[in-house]
């Protein structure tokens, strides 16, 4: 079996699991499909086919992470671990996510299929929950298999009152044993996720793949900005306190410092507005912030910058403000070994090398607590994900094999 028969193999997988998905057209509707639901139940059986085809041992464990094993020959091998998460936005793409599990799955076919062994045994995981769709607790099953679960976790609810302890108990699994489902970090090689880029540049340098550097921290903010109504036809201009000018002064700020700097991204991704009527003065404005960046330093300075301009600017309005920051993730460096490896096996390959950053979360930020971790990012069309149009090409599936092919025959 040649690579390019592997990338067909792959390629008609990755449309068979389309299918596992509350809706009935990917193409239109997207793919949703969530944490142990009957989608992911039918997603699993069809992986577990694939990876049984492939000459790999197949178990799942008490967290609904499937896991293939391609053992090696040799008794103290080792294991290299490849993987990403089933799960799915609501109406997402068809790629996001699962093509980590799909590419590395069809290269282990090939691997059988041309009877090479490796002196290190090759994990391929289909993790359960990475999104948090239902029960709003991102990374479960990454978290479960590096050692830091929390089982307050268990207490998640869905949106019809079901927690997460009696889904993955119904889905036939035993929470109290999560625990002791961790690997251990010394029978570890490392971790590598193959996932669609989620942006432009690859695109932009028409290159299939890409060398991820890191994955971005991220924190988050809510700022509500208190003024005074009043009738818009009668307070003066300049005696007006307008909560949501206020907010347009400091989203502009906040738009204008993400702009400064490559390596930093943002969002003011919510506004509410009271009483939010067509001829009142506003009185308050709630807003969130997001903000991103792959180097924390970085990203802490530029918080301390805008917190600092926006006290400027509201006190010159006479306007006050309320800020709470409501979530912090530190950014996570990829393995700087692991990672020249994938762009030596890009070179191999004949490919131009790019190192470009994640501003995306991963199931690499909770594998991280376990062991060195390395991500290939392929080319994704005009940089769509989390959405129906989300579309690779074969091409591009089959110089993503080739390389890890590569890679794995490097290390």
């Amino acid at each position: 079996m040649t690579i390019a028969s592997t990338s067909s193999l792959a390629w008609d997988w990755l449309e068979q699991l389309a299918k596992c998905s509350e809706t009935t057209n990917p193409d239109v509707e997207g793919v949703t499909r969530l944490c142990a639901t009957k989608e992911h139940k039918e997603a699993i059986n069809l992986l577990k086919q694939y990876m049984i085809e492939s000459g790999m041992s197949v178990r799942m464990d008490n967290a609904a992470n499937l896991i293939g094993r391609y053992a090696s020959t040799e008794s103290d091998a080792k294991t290299l671990i490849f993987g990403s998460h089933q799960d799915t936005v609501p109406n997402g793409g068809k790629y996001d996510g699962i093509l980590g599990v799909v590419a590395p799955l069809a290269l282990v076919h090939h691997l059988n299929q041309q009877g090479i062994q490796l002196p290190y045994n090759i994990d391929v995981i289909a993790f359960s929950d990475e999104e948090g769709t239902r029960f709003q607790s991102t990374l479960l099953g990454s978290k479960a298999i590096s050692g830091i679960f929390d089982p307050t976790m268990l207490d998640a609810m869905d949106p019809q009152g079901v927690s997460l302890q009696d889904a993955l108990h119904d889905f036939g699994c035993e929470t109290q044993q999560i625990k002791n489902d961790a690997y251990d970090a010394e029978e570890v090689i490392g971790f590598v996720e193959l996932h669609i880029e989620q942006g432009p540049q690859l695109e932009a340098e028409q290159l299939p793949v890409g060398v991820v550097s890191a994955i971005t921290g991220i924190e988050r903010h809510t700022i509500t900005i208190h003024g005074k109504a009043g009738h818009a036809g009668t307070v003066p201009m300049h005696n007006r306190q307008d909560a949501l000018v206020g907010a347009a002064s400091v989203i502009s700020t906040f738009d204008a410092l993400c702009k400064s700097d490559r390596e930093l991204v943002g969002v003011i991704g919510k506004i509410e507005n009271y009483p939010n009527g067509v001829n009142v003065i506003p009185q308050k404005t709630h807003i969130t912030v997001e903000l991103r960046s792959p180097i924390d330093e970085k990203r802490r300075n530029a918080r301390a910058t805008f917190l600092a301009s926006i006290q400027q600017q509201l006190n010159a309005l006479n306007l006050t403000y309320d800020h709470t920051q409501t979530y912090e993730q530190q950014a996570v460096q990829c393995s700087k070994a692991l990672s020249d490896k994938l762009t030596q096996a890009i070179e191999t390959c004949g490919i131009k090398p790019k190192t470009l950053f994640s501003g995306a979360g991963h199931d690499g930020l909770a594998v991280s607590s376990l062991t060195d971790i390395a991500m290939l990012f392929m080319r994704c069309t005009d940089g769509v994900s989390h959405h129906p149009d989300e579309a690779i090409t074969q091409e591009d599936l089959q110089a993503s094999l080739q390389v890890l092919k590569e890679f794995c025959l490097a290390i």
